[in-house]
């Protein structure tokens, strides 16, 4: 299991479309993903998990992989997070 601390970079939060991006990077990987938001912890592969969060600019949201390719999973979702979630990470 890997876990890191990720940060909501980009200034609208996580709505509709850095939700897709998440979901899209994370699905592309066997192991599973949670996100962790004080005591609320949702699926990492579902959009209305992922946007029950309520992350705004400047969230600090504990990311959870566990897997075999939890590692690059992890990666993958660190550099979507530092790119704003642009999809051309």
């Amino acid at each position: 299991m890997t876990t890191r601390e990720l940060t909501v970079e980009n200034r609208a939060g996580i709505h509709a479309r850095p939700a897709s991006e998440i979901v899209k990077t994370a699905n592309r990987f066997k192991a599973d993903i949670f996100f962790v938001r004080d005591t609320m912890k949702v699926n990492g592969k579902s959009i209305m998990g992922i946007i029950t969060l309520g992350a705004t600019y400047k969230t600090k949201l504990t990311c959870i992989c566990d897997g075999e390719d939890e590692k690059e999973l992890m990666d993958a979702m660190q550099a979507l997070f530092k790119a704003r979630f642009e999809a051309n990470v």
